[in-house]
């Protein structure tokens, strides 16, 4: 017991020594600077912008980032980033933009002829900082990133000055008169254009529904009397002197755009005075002249600037040959989660390529990837919300990769627009999202008035079905004259539960009912939204005649709508695969963790070490390029059969708390020298599976033996198993060196043992291994991950959608190293969602579908038996299609 008692005290003081050595983050200062820019169509206008220059903390020159606020902030808003960014070796301007904060000046809305030269004039200023890293052309190295206003300006400025070497523009827009009067109908036939040219095609913007209560919260913060005589050049004191009408009426905007809001908000149509001032300060105007390598950053939850908006970016920038990545994120103007670590993550990784030059620069394709975060649920052992994250390799557009047509019906409905447009129905009302907690498994409050709402609807889906994209759907509205409508798509489930209208997002409609026919059939498309339809669901699109958050005709009218086609097209996207979720809330308790769970494997003993091998298979026999051949059993004694079974598991069993069965009666058995693929999709159980594998939680019934032993938490065979699942989890402050050998100290194994240089050499990250983690792409964070699960060589290896993040000569090479690891007698359980890799590694599969096993064997055992049934050799992924089930 004294030893006992000793190793864990020791094992204790080595976790509290990493913690107290525990390297803080570099101490940044900013310098509050006043600079002065000219500006306006003449440039005759002077401004003082309001900035602060944080230099970067190691000392000596480094590339500059230019971060800027959003709508009604000002350089404090973004201050916490700008440390962050600092901390990560970059010099770092913020300003307050003019009309904001303490810059003087008058709002422009990001306008060519201000706000835009005013980033160029502080471009010219950074090129003379000698802190700022200059690249041959004595140009400073610099990025720019910004979120919805700031966002927008990182694409204007950009656009306009190639200086600019990155951007990361976050929730924003790229047509601003499109964001404010949307119209997602087109109507067949066409509306005639009228006189002022309203209706022609491509003028969505000008027969548009005026999104009211964003443009009041917009305008009502831009003409705030508070500080309002600051922006004008006074000080705070003079906040409360009198104002002269015009600075009453306009506040802080140029009176030009106080005049037209006045006018469309008023009249609740927008003008083509406008759209044209609108469409100036839009990037999609100017997209296709940037250079800067762009990730954008959409929310899903954005009733303002919705996914529509990145599309158009990403597709401008795209066209014009330069690398786009697009992410859409959990979060928006309307609320969710933010995921602001992960979105950091992202930015940093974004700016240490094309900045300072670190991964694959240069090999990038235009909308060179794609990302959506989707809930996972939460985990059946620590209730914990799981967070996914998949990725495409290249952008779908919101058509997607492939479209499932489903059946609606429903009659021909009768529907009022009430005098006034009140009461109206409710779908995303502004800040309200926020208020009510709307985020991936919140999607916020929906009312349709009674009268003012046509239903149709689809019968009870028979498997799941994942929408990623826009859907369209096609009506015919009766009536007289102009209809304004509102279109929505609904998750509904049973009777007992509301149903859910997905990221709280409404599609406006405005129509031209040609008088001699007195009905016209118009092609609607729905909001764009990732969502998953549950098997059982229903859909239900709803057509209202009035919305809250938007300005809906005063008059009284009666239409009539019916289904113009008995189908709605729904975009999925076939590429998406499942990554791992991002840093959880346990990395930080790691340290500790590790020395527990050590200090139990070292107490219970280490009866299970002894390792066994194989012979390796030479290529060409039964069991090459990776194969394992079936072994008799007949010269082994029961027990030590079962010693030399790597993975044996039996009826295994676990239910989530509410009943449903993560897992069930789950049995298959794992050979010595086989690479085994799990597969199965989404929600099929795997990584449950892999969880209880590794002792992480209890099954409810059943049982997992690893080499013979069962599998309990902290059982001693655990230590002839590595894994990596669920993503990397590694301290964000150390270096990835220093990560490795901290988890290897802390299992209490000796450092010969370990084989550092052979783990390293398949992470590959040179001298990286010495930077800080949190700096690391999501690429080089899994093959440091993959590299942690090989330390001491464990005899069983189980990885977690290992290829996720790297680029094809990185997933060609670990598709060598695993199949060389197994061919030296181990085992390898592989899960992924990329069967073609699948196919070309594995030597084995395993197919799980809603935690049931489906089908089990070796690969080429699959394929054949597909060939023989169809008469030609098909792929993996077809088999996989086959097996559980999905035909389209």
């Amino acid at each position: 017991m004294k030893r006992v008692a000793a190793l864990v005290v020791a094992f204790v003081l080595i976790g509290v020594t990493a913690w107290l050595v525990w390297p803080t983050a570099p101490d940044v200062r900013g310098q509050d600077q006043r600079i002065t820019v000219v500006d306006g169509p003449s440039g005759d206008q002077r401004v003082e912008l309001d900035t602060t220059f944080f230099p970067p903390p190691g000392g000596g020159k480094a590339p500059a980032v230019l971060i800027a606020h959003g709508f009604g902030g000002s350089k404090r808003s973004v201050r916490d980033q700008a440390i962050r960014v600092a901390q990560d070796g970059y010099a770092v301007l913020t300003w307050s933009a003019r009309g904001f904060g303490r810059s003087t000046g008058q709002i422009a809305l990001n306008s060519p002829d201000y706000e835009v030269k005013d980033v160029k004039q502080l471009i010219d200023w950074l090129a003379k900082r000698p802190e700022v890293q200059l690249d041959k052309a004595g140009d400073p190295r610099v990025g720019i990133a910004g979120g919805s206003y700031g966002g927008a300006i990182a694409l204007m400025a950009a656009a306009h000055d190639h200086r600019v070497d990155a951007i990361v523009p976050q929730i924003t827009w790229s047509d601003l008169a499109d964001a404010l009067f949307p119209n997602t109908a087109v109507q067949n036939p066409p509306v005639q254009p009228n006189a002022a040219g309203q209706g022609a095609a491509g003028q969505r913007a000008e027969s548009g529904v005026f999104k009211r209560m964003w443009a009041g919260i917009f305008f009502g913060q831009g003409v705030s009397l508070d500080n309002l005589a600051t922006s004008l050049g006074a000080g705070r004191e003079q906040a409360t002197a009198p104002l002269t009408p015009e600075h009453a009426r306009c506040g802080r905007f140029l009176p030009a755009i106080c005049d037209v809001y006045q006018q469309v908000a008023t009249d609740g149509k927008a003008t083509p005075e406008a759209v044209a001032l609108l469409r100036r300060s839009s990037p999609i105007t100017v997209a296709g002249q940037i250079k800067a390598p762009t990730l954008l950053l959409q929310g899903q939850r954005d009733s303002l600037f919705p996914l529509s908006h990145a599309d158009a970016n990403a597709r401008a920038i795209a066209a014009a040959g330069t690398p786009v990545s697009l992410a859409w994120f959990d979060g928006g103007h309307d609320g969710g989660d933010g995921e602001v670590d992960w979105l950091f993550e992202q930015s940093s990784a974004w700016f240490n390529r094309y900045l300072k030059g670190e991964g694959p620069a240069g090999t990038a394709t235009p909308v060179s990837a794609f990302t959506v975060t989707r809930d996972g649920g939460r985990d059946p052992g620590t209730r914990q919300r799981i967070r996914l994250h998949p990725e495409a390799a290249s952008y779908p557009g919101l058509l997607g990769t492939g479209t499932t047509a489903v059946p609606l019906s429903g009659p021909q409905q009768n529907i009022v627009n009430p005098p006034g447009g009140a009461p109206a129905s409710i779908s995303a009302v502004p800040g309200i999202g926020g208020l009510l907690g709307g985020g991936g498994n919140n999607p916020g409050v929906s009312i349709d008035m009674p009268g003012q709402s046509a239903a149709f609807e689809s019968p009870p889906l028979s498997a799941p079905l994942q929408l990623t994209g826009t859907p369209t759907a096609r009506i015919r509205v009766s009536g007289k004259g102009e209809a304004t409508l509102f279109a929505k798509l609904y998750d509904v489930a049973d009777s007992a539960q509301p149903p859910t209208l997905p990221a709280g997002l409404v599609a406006p409609i405005r129509v031209t009912i040609p008088e001699d026919t007195g009905s016209v059939e118009a092609t609607v498309t729905l909001p764009a939204v990732d969502h998953d339809f549950a098997a059982g669901h229903r859909l239900r699109l709803v057509v209202t005649t009035t919305d809250m958050g938007y300005a809906t005709p005063a008059q009284p009218a009666a239409y009539q709508v019916a289904l113009a086609a008995p189908a709605l097209a729904v975009p999925t996207v076939r590429t998406l695969a499942a990554a791992p979720a991002g840093v959880a809330w346990w990395v930080w308790a790691m340290p500790l963790a590790a020395v527990v769970i050590a200090a139990g494997i070292l107490v219970t003993g280490r009866t299970g070490a002894r390792r066994h091998r194989a012979d390796p298979v030479p290529a060409g026999s039964p069991g090459g390029n990776g194969q394992a051949p079936d072994r008799p059993a007949a010269d082994l004694s029961e027990p030590d059969r079962a010693a030399e079974v790597p993975l044996e598991i039996s009826g295994l069993t676990k239910a989530y708390r509410n009943g449903e069965l993560a897992v069930d009666g789950l049995s298959f058995r794992v050979e010595q020298g086989q690479v085994l693929g799990l597969l199965g999709p989404n929600g099929a159980g795997k990584t449950t599976t892999m969880r209880m594998m590794m002792g992480l939680i209890r099954p409810d019934a059943g049982e997992i033996r690893i080499f013979g032993e069962p599998v309990t938490p902290g059982a001693p065979v655990l230590s002839r198993l590595g894994s990596f699942v669920e993503g990397p989890g590694f301290l964000p402050h150390l270096s990835g060196r220093d990560n490795i050998e901290l988890y290897w100290a802390a299992t209490g194994r000796p450092a010969a043992d370990a084989h550092f240089d052979e783990a390293l050499e398949i992470a590959n990250l040179g001298k990286a291994l010495e930077r800080a983690v949190r700096t690391y792409s999501q690429g080089m964070r899994q093959r440091l991950a993959i590299a942690q699960a090989m330390l001491g060589l464990p005899d069983l290896l189980v990885l977690d959608e290992p290829t996720n993040g790297l680029d094809p000569p990185q997933i060609r090479e670990m598709r060598e190293v695993l199949k060389r690891y197994a061919r030296d007698g181990r085992t390898v359980i592989v899960s992924s969602h990329m069967l073609a890799e699948v196919e070309q590694t594995c030597s084995h599969v395993v197919v799980m579908q809603r935690g049931r096993l489906v089908s089990a064997g070796p690969v080429s055992t699959l394929l054949g038996a597909a060939t023989v049934a169809n008469g030609h050799g098909p792929r993996l992924e077809d088999v996989f299609l086959d097996l559980i089930g999905d035909k389209s």
